[in-house]
């Protein structure tokens, strides 16, 4: 089978990419592979007690397809069925090849097309080609998440169990429950599970930024009385990417203003004897790492009422029981869940070849945050960490739309972005201090410090890279391979 484009991904930003290609390449063939049997990636993966949205819908949510819920921050079931909505109604469904895992892909120069290895249902093996490759298979790793073995952990006579495999037979009504983490996924979990078990420790080495929002959004809601579904989207959505930007940036310009602010309102939920610069005061500054979400509140509602608690300490060794801290102290428990965090791949850890020779992104500079220097007819959607995840995906998708019809207007088979030399690379793609990101910087593309080589994580910004500016640069080459 060949196709003009491939997708690799069916989840968000696989579903945008095939909207934008449907309305700006309409003579182009192209096809979604994606490795599960249902389409919407994160959304249709996670199935732990609790599972929504950490930023709000009306940016997460598509360019193209108003979010008509009341809800702002929404749970993942809401969020599945619009992206099964959002397929129907753009006929991409027809487009998608479910079951099928792209192995690797190998650019023959010659030809100038990719050749991909496609694992069919885990059975056979088949090739597939395409002129133009594009990646949306996310950021983490769906089989192997991040998972720090503790000490004499065998002991433990309950059940232990990551959040990326949760068993949803799981019953854990009037169980004690510890959950070690603190980011996002913790931060959910506990108050879910509060309505049922027991009691639901979070333990936390150090604490996280954590922020209290509504789940409904009053200005949409009223602005959904006197105006059209979609201006008043379209209005909602831009309050809240100025409001997100201006936060983010005035964050970074006066973190010790923000922070103070922010543990201020965590005291102000809690309460005066609560110990907040113990639990919900981080050595880090606002915005090092990404903000935890809360809706109406109800981590800090679960917490004055009883049925959940926070403990900062290290672990020492898990007993039969629970888990022993390094201060001494015993929590004891029938269920422990790792929310350790992910293991974040790159291009879907798929083997990337050129003529048979092997690429890794980690030597190659990000062109634009989407392409890599020196590797033809690729391009990759790697959300904002700031912002909404979609946000930047749709300006991806857009953007290598610009190119294939480019590349159509030049005559030309392939186009390349040219590592410029005096860029000066460095390892940090993304400008975050979270361990997932840490823990892959020696397999993240690198960035330079300088346009177009800079991932300024500025949606404003990338605006006008994408649909503004012209295309060609100095850097971005189109050409016959042949």
């Amino acid at each position: 089978m060949h196709k003009d484009v491939i997708i690799v991904g069916a989840g968000i930003s696989g579903i945008g990419a095939a909207y934008n290609l449907q309305k700006s390449c309409k003579e182009k063939s192209f096809s979604i592979i994606e490795g599960r049997d249902e389409l919407g990636g994160t959304w249709d993966l996670f199935k732990y007690p609790g599972i929504r949205s950490d930023s709000d819908m009306h940016t997460l949510g598509f360019r193209f397809k108003p979010w008509i819920n009341d809800k702002s921050i929404a749970d993942g079931s809401a969020i599945l069925n619009y992206l099964n909505e959002t397929t129907d109604e753009f006929n991409i469904r027809e487009k998608i090849l479910f079951n099928r895992k792209v192995i690797s892909a190998d650019w023959i120069t010659a030809e100038s097309k990719w050749e991909l290895e496609v694992l069919e249902n885990n059975e056979s093996i088949n090739k597939i080609t395409c002129n133009f490759l594009f990646m949306c298979g996310g950021y983490y790793s769906y089989e192997k998440p991040h998972q720090p073995k503790f000490d004499n952990q065998e002991a433990f006579n309950g059940k232990i169990m990551h959040p990326q495999f949760w068993d949803e037979s799981l019953d854990y009504t009037n169980k004690n429950i510890i959950v070690i983490g603190s980011g996002a996924t913790a931060v959910t979990l506990v108050p879910a599970l509060a309505k049922k078990a027991k009691h639901v420790y979070m333990l936390q080495r150090s604490p996280s930024f954590v922020v209290s929002r509504p789940e409904e959004d009053a200005f949409n809601l009223k602005l959904k009385k006197v105006l059209p579904l979609k201006l008043a989207y379209f209005i909602t959505r831009w309050k809240n990417i100025l409001s997100t930007y201006f936060m983010f940036y005035f964050a970074r310009s006066y973190p010790d203003l923000v922070k103070t602010r922010i543990v201020e309102m965590v005291q102000e939920e809690l309460g005066e004897d609560y110990d907040v610069e113990k639990h919900f005061t981080p050595s880090y500054k606002p915005w090092d790492q990404r903000m935890c979400l809360v809706p109406d509140g109800d981590l800090f509602k679960s917490i004055k009422n009883g049925t959940s608690s926070v403990e900062t300490d290290h672990i020492d060794r898990f007993i039969e029981d629970g888990i022993l801290l390094k201060s001494g102290k015993k929590l004891h428990a029938d269920i422990v869940i790792t929310a350790t965090g992910i293991e974040l791949n790159v291009l879907g850890d798929i083997a990337i070849n050129i003529d048979g020779r092997k690429v890794e992104p980690h030597n190659h500079l990000a062109y634009k945050g989407m392409m890599l220097g020196g590797v033809p007819n690729l391009a990759f959607s790697f959300g904002y960490v700031n912002a909404s995840w979609t946000l930047r995906a749709d300006l991806t998708a857009e953007y290598v739309c610009r190119l294939i019809n480019q590349m159509d207007k030049e005559g030309v088979s392939a186009c390349m972005a040219q590592e410029d030399p005096s860029a000066e690379a460095e390892d940090n793609y993304i400008d975050f201090s979270s361990g997932y990101v840490q823990r892959a910087l020696d397999r993240l593309p690198q960035q330079g410090k300088k346009a177009p080589w800079r991932n300024y994580q500025n949606y404003i910004l990338d605006i006008f890279y994408v649909r503004i500016w012209r295309l060609k640069d100095s850097a971005l080459r189109f050409y016959n391979p042949k």
